[in-house]
Formats: structure tokens, sequence, C-alpha cells
């Protein structure tokens, strides 16, 4: 019998589906019912019959079709959220009437973007914008008008560049190329994706420079306010005139072909040219995603770490400032500030630091007490691919304009690869806290080890997803096919670094998740001891979502449960103010010739100096 995991607010329910032939709507049906028995007030909810709510996948947040069957849609032991309309209480709790973004094509933002794709905003043009695409239109008409020779537009594309078409099959020459572009193959993008790629393609085609109708660019907006979605299959671009055949689907179902997506209707019939599907807008849209996603989850890492430090009983002296002005990397500096400020101190004592004040070690291993030097070089490169990505955000990309996507490749590349470091460090981190001759505590966290396996296997899913992102980190920009009959004979192949490094970053917010999960089971082998104020809030808010391990359970709910903290920010959300508060009370670490609040001559080292030499 097939078993489902639903996830209603902040709770997890494990509801049995006798008939698999049942619908997503019966599913949320059985799951409300469940949740309202545990309710003294039903939770608020009047009655099951009335309520109003969306299905989706855990995984990728893909909505489901209330009409579907369990059986065409699921699997078992699948994971699944259930979001109620108008919820306030729920922490994915979208206002009915969103506001608005102007869009420009020069101002939009990675993160404006993300959460154009959350469904947080609608889409306006600015009155410059609205000025600038009347004028493109203009030019092109006076193009056709006067029988220019122009590629793309009185020609046809790639190798029959040089075949001129007469006016009076233009349009069918704009139709042909949308429907012949539309090749690609695979799961189609989810909602939320495919609302960044459109918007992506607004913004883009709001600079003016594409010769876009003002009526069609309306049509587009209209469609990206009502979430009237194409289907876009995942794969099929090499980025190299752009993201022709994802962007070919995106058209597709606005001519009206194909499919297209609403929250009423979920999948159906699309019945509701060339600047519609030049442009490199998935590349783009999905690295935001994943530079947005990285920056978060490198937040949160050092806030993870050092809650592993504290229960690993590790020192602070390798986080002064003093050291780290030695080597005055940005990245490097800011994660040691941040370890400074959550772990033992003046401003926030621990007793479990207090406990080990005389102990004999020297020195902490290197996923310890390198963090600052690990995680930094992370934060660099995920500056260095937000700039990159904000300003392709605003640029003209748009065939003859565009160049393949060679920088952003590269940048998707350099991504992957340094955020792949935050797993590769944590799993070692997991390991040590797992292993009782490193950390001192039972062994794989969990009493009556043997009866129980406690976070055993546990580790061994963060090492298997740090595995799989070894191989994913191999740089897709080493890589180039000749298509187009060699017109476009070298290609980027932009979409799968975006795609592959999309997931790189989940499977880095995973294992966090796991050692997060590790370190909180750790304090409770620790306790009646304290750790700090920050990491204590850190600790309390995991605990509202996941009990203490006091016997093997299904773990999995734990480790998605977690996961949804870091995805929503609530643990960087949690410590921040912390971090914010301890730095600005030190702001004589800046002033030049003065004591620093962290020098090795100051109060708080000299007393940590004490303790760890």
């Amino acid at each position: 019998m097939p078993v489902f995991t639903v996830h209603i607010r902040d709770e997890w329910l494990v509801v049995p589906c006798r008939d698999a032939t049942n619908t997503i709507r019966w599913l949320g049906h059985e799951a409300l019912k469940r949740y309202m028995k545990n309710k003294p007030d039903n939770g608020g909810i009047a009655a099951v019959k009335d309520a109003r709510f969306v299905v989706r996948r855990c995984q990728g947040l893909g909505l489901l079709d209330a009409d579907d069957t369990v059986e065409d849609v699921l699997e078992d032991n699948d994971f699944v959220e259930l979001a109620i309309e108008g919820d306030t209480m729920s922490p994915d709790f979208i206002p009915y009437e969103p506001g608005y973004i102007a869009l420009d094509g020069n101002s939009l933002t990675s993160t404006d973007l993300v959460n154009l794709g959350r469904g947080l905003y609608k889409i306006k043009l600015t009155p410059e914008a609205e000025q600038k695409v009347v004028l493109s239109r203009e030019l092109l008409d006076t193009i056709v008008k006067e029988n220019k020779v122009v590629y793309g537009i009185t020609t046809g594309f790639g190798k029959f560049a040089r075949t001129v078409i007469p006016v009076s099959k233009l349009k069918e020459l704009q139709e042909n190329l949308v429907r012949s572009h539309s090749a690609g193959v695979g799961n189609p993008l989810s909602p939320e994706r495919t609302r960044m790629l459109l918007a992506l393609r607004i913004n883009v085609l709001a600079k003016g420079y594409s010769g876009i109708s003002p009526e069609t660019l309306h049509a587009m907006i209209e469609a990206f306010n009502a979430s009237c979605l194409s289907f876009v299959p995942e794969k099929g671009t090499v980025g190299a005139s752009g993201d022709l055949a994802p962007l070919s689907h995106l058209a597709l179902g606005l001519m009206g072909e194909g499919k297209m997506w609403s929250p009423k209707s979920g999948w159906a019939d699309a019945k509701y040219g060339l600047a519609l599907i030049n442009g490199t807008q998935m590349i783009t849209s999905l690295g935001a995603e994943a530079v947005e996603r990285a920056q978060a989850i490198a937040r949160q890492a050092d806030i993870i770490a050092a809650l592993t430090l504290e229960v690993l009983k590790g020192t602070t002296k390798a986080f002064d400032s003093d050291i780290h002005k030695l080597r005055p990397h940005p990245g490097q500096i800011e994660v040691a500030q941040r370890f400074r400020s959550l772990l033992d101190s003046d401003h926030h004592p621990s007793q479990i630091a207090e406990s080990h004040r005389f102990c004999d070690r020297v020195q902490d291993a290197y996923t310890m007490r390198c963090c600052p030097q690990v995680h930094g070089v992370t934060n660099d490169t995920i500056t260095f691919v937000l700039n990159i990505i904000n300003t392709e955000i605003n640029s003209a990309t748009d065939n003859p304009v565009s160049f393949p996507g060679i920088k952003r490749k590269k940048a998707l590349d350099f991504l992957a690869i340094a955020v792949h470091e935050l797993a590769s460090i944590s799993e070692r981190r997991i390991e040590r806290l797992c292993n009782p001759s490193l950390s001192e505590l039972p062994a794989f966290l969990v009493n009556e080890g043997g009866l129980n396996s406690g976070f055993m296997i546990a580790h061994c899913t963060a090492a298997a997803l740090v595995s799989e992102n070894k191989v994913l980190c191999h740089p897709s920009s080493v890589d180039s096919l000749s298509t187009s009959a060699a017109t476009e004979d070298h290609v980027s192949m932009g979409g799968w670094a975006a795609r592959k490094a999309l997931r790189v970053v989940e499977h880095v917010e995973q294992v966090l998740a796991i050692e997060l999960l590790a370190a909180c089971q750790g304090i409770e082998f620790l306790r009646p001891l304290r750790t700090t104020t920050p990491l204590e809030k850190v600790y309390e808010l995991v605990r509202s979502v996941v009990k203490p391990w006091i016997k093997d359970r299904f773990m999995s709910p734990d480790i998605e449960a977690v996961h949804r903290l870091l995805l929503d920010q609530k643990v960087w959300n949690v410590a921040k103010p912390y971090i914010d508060k301890y730095q600005s009370e030190f702001i004589p670490e800046s002033r030049p010739g003065s004591p620093t609040a962290f020098s090795l001559d100051s109060p708080v080292s000299a007393r940590k100096r004490v303790r760890l030499e």
C-alpha cells in the first residue's frame, strides 16, 4: 500500500493510500483531516470540504493537478506539501494580491527575479520602456516596408540566412520558427522557474532592442500576471544563439499551441516571432536561482559549522581578527567575523566552551579551524557570479545582438565547484560528529547503539550527495559541439551549466541539513550545559520542527523539514540579529592604531588565550 508524507504548515503527516486511483484532491483532503484531528480548534480550518488548497512536490516545488490520480504523478514514499489558500499561518503564505515590479530592462536584480518566480509580485512596464518598445517596433515596420534584407526579419535563419523571404510570408516565417525550434525534451520546468524565465524574457524585451510589438509584449505580461505558463522542457539548449529550444516552447504556448499551465487548470492544451525565442533567459533565470540559493546556504553554512564546532568542543582561537588580517580576502574575513559573533566570547558566553577551558588540545582539524578559508572562497565566488548574473539580467541578448553565453556558463561552473566545497567540508564534520573516537559522543549520536543506528545512514546519504556533486562539478565550459550546419560551431552548453549548478546547490543544502540535525542531536548529550545565545536560538528553531532522536524512526521527513528551514533562510534569520548586533558593538576593530576587540592583546582574546594555550 503506497504511503505519502504530507507537509502542512510546520507538521509532517503520513497518509496511507489503499487505492492508488484516488486523486491528488483526495490526498489533500485526507491530510487535512489528519491535521485537524490533532488540533483542539481544528487548526482554524472550518471544514475540510470548504478548504481551498494546492498540493506540490517537496522536491522542486512543482504543483500537482488536483484531478490527477496518485498513481500517475506520485511514487510510494513521495513527499508533498499542502498550502492552504490565504493561510497566514503557513510559512509560504503569499498575499492574495501581490505588488508590482516595474521593468525597464536595466534594473532587475537576481533577488527580484527569484521573488517573481515565487509569485510575490506581478509585472508592469515603466513608461520609458513602453516608449522604447514602440520606437523599436516602428523601426522594424520600416525595414519590412522598404524590403530591406535583415537577418531573422526578412531572411531565414542559420544556414538559411541568405534566403530572402517574401513580405507576404513573414508571419508564417515567424510561426514556423517557433514551431520548428520547439524541440526540447525532458520534464517541464516547474511553474516557479517558468515564471522566472518569462519574467526575464519580458525584461529583456523591455529594453526596446527587439522590435517586438507592444501588443505581443503586453500579452506576455498578462500571461505572467495570470500565471498562464507554457510547457518548457528542461533539456535541449546548447546556449548558442541563446536558449532557442526553451524559449521557443515558451513562445509556442503564447501562440496557442502546445501545452500551458495555470493554477486553475493545471496542464492543458494552449488554446487560449523571433524576438520571443532569441536570448539566454533560461541560462540566466536558472543561474539567478542558483546564485541566490548559493548565497543563502553559504551564510547558513557558517552558522551550522559554528554549532558543530561548539558540539565538538573546538577552540575559537583560529578566528581571531589579527590572523585573518594577514590574508585579507573579503570572504574569509567575513566568515571569521561571523564565527566570532556566534561562538564563546564576553559578548556571548558559552557553558559548553567553559567546560573545556583547560583542555590540552592544541588545535582542531582543518574542517573546523579552516572554515573561514574554505567558506570564504565560496563567498568570494558567489559575489563574482552574482555580479555577472545581475549584469546579464539587464543585458540585450537578442539575435543578431547576442553572443554565445560563454561568460555565464563559466561563471556557473565556478559557482558549482565553489558551493560544492561547503558540502564536502560539511560531510567531514558530520563524520566527526558520528564517530565516537573523534567526538567523545555516543556512536552515531544515539543511545543503545546496535539496537538503534542513529545517524549512521544519514551520514551515508551526505557522502552519496557529495560524491554525486563531484561528477556534476565537471565543467560544461570545456565542452562544445558544432550545430546549425556549422553556423554555430562553438556553443556554450550554458543551459546544462545552469541546471547542474542548481542540482549541486540543492545537494549542498541537503548535506548541511543533515549536519544541522546531527549538531543539534549532539547538543542533547551535552545538556544541561548551554551554548551561546544565538546558537541556542538556532537549536530551538530546529527543535520546533524536529524532535530529539531518542530511538530510531523514519528520518527522511526530519531531513526534509530542516532542508525547508534552510530554503526559507530561517536559520539565517534567527542568527542574523545577533551577528549584526555583535559587529556593530565592536566597531573599534576598524579604527587604525586602537586596540581591537579581537586582537591578541584585547580582553576577549586574552581570556581565550589563557584557556586555549
